[in-house]
């Protein structure tokens, strides 16, 4: 084939033999101001921005990225190929839920061999019922380049289900209906919604969240009866504060359906009679920093908060007294320094209370009478939390308990008499904990704190300053990230390399404070933790200087970006996924979905403290002439939480601005959104591709 040249975009590319020539993309620089009210910036690569994603000359220069990338990952192929099938051998194929109970069916999943999605069944009065296939989802997912099932709810009778199905990959869910008894899917449907859907009373109606049709801001609560056109679904609650966003919910015996409004900072949780949702009473109402979640069993309320309490507590509330509002509060756990209270779920005589403390999340059960009770762990660093309890007139709690080095396991524990008992631990074919060992590090950083380190690596790696590390954190949105067992994991621990899960300020691994020291115009904190984590494992020798990585992704991946200018030299490799890199431009659209709720996350910087504090961290704005360490970044042309093109813009500076020689790739997923491509092996296929690159720069190829 002859030669021939190309010129899109301002891309060159070079096409020969029919294969791309390994010259890196360049994309054209076109003059523009992002104006604000504390000033103007230019943005050479704003034209990457298409909201319809149909530009020919932005689709042009994401082909020629993900071409480069090819090119580039060419040779590695036998390893990524290695790395996949490995996973997948970690994997038990035709694996199953533990099935759980409610209004007389056993409800679960299972995955036959071979398969990338769940079929979820149910089984009426016992586990050894015939099993009711619910949702085929493979057959679903047939053909569709992503398919995703948000939620779904059985009818108070068991006749209908209503889901909430996503074939785009950005979280526009459609809601829809079928008939269990025959099969038949209803004509009904309705477009851009939450993945949230709860049933009435009496079976007729699926009230459903609506989302903005430009922000994907969920903003009113619709009721759809069966049978009637959408355009007559009644409204039954607006939100028009733009900073809150929506959820709606059944309480735990089913009395109440509650309409939840959350922002960052405050909460507003109004309830109706599930038989008549039509007339919903406050609560409490919103106030900042004020935050509360509430539950209700018996004759009583059950609500999580932080009034007079930074690390929550749980307060009551009688029915009789529901008119006199947090007046008529009362406590039931005492407000601590040290224990976080994450989550609860009330049952008939106790509640069983998910918290945080040292890092770890731990459950503990407190009774009617008073008397509380820890379930206890052995292991320095883990996770255990509630699992699926829908019965609450049950002294048997489901939770489950993990580690880095143990597999999820799902148990259950009696209340009253302490027994507990295994329900499965979930398979890991050709893995055995007794090869590995976890622990909890605890690394200083610069201004004095502690910041706690979960780390794992195969026994017999030397821990002498030469072997490579690759470590990961968040640290947003007091997101904690909890340890656990990955299948595709096990093979670069198995090549020698030391994991970490840096459990730096931002999270709430170590309680709100830890939150609220990593957020605002503290969110600095949480990039000097991670660098400070990195180098506190290479001065203990867990690592080598000149062999680490680091990965995170969306908030994390601002977290890259941030660490890539503030410390280049400390990292061999960053990974960044769907890396949320452009701060300030995106906090200054309102029109670009999150943006408004997430002011009293980041600052709104029309407010020039703001402005100016984000301005100083922003990955795309901090881009300098210097030299930067090789790159891998993720993204997906549909991504509704960090748009593809704050990634795009990125990378095409970076190329313009770095010095160095070391690869830059940047992969696009071209038929997905936030989370990648759906499917169970597809995730382990993308990741197999970052691992293998991530490897090699490591100096670990085989």
């Amino acid at each position: 084939m002859m030669t021939r040249w190309m010129m899109l975009a301002g891309v060159a590319l070079v096409m020969s033999g029919g294969a791309l020539a390994q010259t890196a993309p360049k994309p054209a620089k076109r003059p523009f101001q992002v104006t604000s009210p504390n000033g103007a910036r230019a943005d050479d690569y704003y034209w990457l921005r298409d909201d319809t994603r149909k530009n020919p000359d932005m689709l042009a220069y994401l082909k020629a990225e993900n071409d480069y990338a090819d090119a580039q990952l060419k040779a590695l192929k036998p390893l990524q190929d290695k790395l996949y099938e490995e996973t997948v051998a970690h994997i038990k194929q035709d694996d199953s839920s533990v099935p759980y109970q409610k209004n007389g069916y056993w409800y679960g999943t299972r995955f036959e061999t071979g398969a990338d999605y769940s079929i979820i069944e149910r089984r009426k009065g016992s586990r050894d019922a015939p099993a009711e296939t619910m949702f085929d989802q493979p057959a679903m997912a047939k053909d569709k380049a992503f398919f995703a099932i948000g939620d779904w709810a059985v009818s108070p009778d068991n006749r209908l289900v209503a889901w909430a199905e996503d074939i785009v990959g950005r979280r526009q869910y459609v809601l829809k209906v079928k008939d269990l008894t025959t099969g038949k899917v209803f004509a009904d449907t309705v477009d851009n919604i939450e993945p949230n859907v709860v049933w009435s009373g009496d079976g007729k109606s699926v009230l459903y969240v609506a989302k903005d049709a430009t922000t994907l801001r969920g903003y009113q609560v619709k009721a759809h009866a069966l049978g009637t056109a959408v355009a007559s679904d009644r409204l039954i609650y607006e939100e028009k504060d733009d900073t809150f966003s929506m959820g709606i919910g059944r309480t735990a015996d089913d009395r109440f359906v509650c309409i939840i409004s959350q922002s960052t900072v405050s909460d507003e949780q109004r309830c109706a009679p599930t038989a008549a949702p039509t007339s919903f009473t406050v609560l409490a109402p919103r106030a900042r920093e004020f935050r509360y979640s509430a539950d209700h069993l018996g004759n009583r309320w059950i609500i999580r908060t932080n009034r007079d309490a930074k690390n929550y507590k749980l307060v009551t509330l009688a029915d009789a007294d529901a008119a006199n509002g947090v007046a008529a509060w009362r406590d039931l756990t005492p407000a601590s320094d040290k224990v976080f209270i994450e989550n609860f779920e009330p049952f008939e005589g106790f509640i069983a209370i998910d918290e945080r403390e040292g890092g770890n999340r731990k459950v503990r059960l407190l009774g009617d009478d008073g008397k509380s009770t820890a379930v206890t762990a052995d292991e320095p660093a883990y996770r255990m939390m509630l699992d699926v309890n829908e019965e609450p007139a049950t002294p048997w709690v489901r939770y489950t308990y993990a580690s880095l080095v143990t597999p999820t396991t799902t148990y259950e524990v009696n209340a009253k008499t302490g027994e507990r008992r295994v329900l499965k631990v979930a398979p890991v074919p050709g893995y055995d904990p007794a090869n590995y060992v976890t622990e909890r590090v605890w690394a200083t950083a610069r201004d004095g704190v502690k910041v706690p380190v979960s780390v794992v690596y195969r026994k017999g790696t030397k821990l002498d300053g030469t072997a490579p590390l690759f470590q990961y954190a968040y640290g947003s949105y007091g997101y904690s990230t909890d340890p656990a067992v990955d299948a595709g994991r096990i093979g670069l621990l198995d090549r020698g390399v030391v994991y970490a899960i840096a459990h730096i300020r931002g999270g709430q691994e170590m309680g709100r404070g830890w939150y609220d020291d990593g957020h605002l115009l503290k969110k600095k904190n949480s990039f000097t933790d991670f660098i400070d984590v990195t180098r506190h494992l290479v001065a203990t020798r867990y690592a080598a200087k000149d062999r680490v990585a680091a990965m995170g992704g969306s908030a994390g991946g601002l977290l890259m970006g941030a660490v890539a200018n503030m410390a280049p030299e400390d990292y061999k490799l960053i990974v960044a996924q769907v890396p949320f890199v452009d701060v300030v431009t995106t906090m200054l659209d309102a029109s670009i979905p999150l943006t408004t709720f997430e002011y009293d996350e980041w600052g709104n910087p029309a407010q020039k403290a703001y402005y100016d504090y984000m301005l100083s961290y922003s990955p795309y704005d901090n881009v300098a002439a210097k030299p930067y360490p090789a790159l891998y970044v993720g993204t997906g042309l549909w991504d509704s939480q960090v748009q593809y093109y704050e990634p795009a813009k990125w990378v095409a500076r970076l190329r313009e601005m770095k010095t160095d020689s070391n690869p830059l790739l940047f992969r696009v997923n071209m038929e997905a959104g936030h989370g990648g491509k759906s499917g169970r092996f597809e995730r382990y296929r993308q990741n197999a591709e970052w691992q293998a690159f991530m490897l090699s720069q490591l100096g670990v190829e085989k």
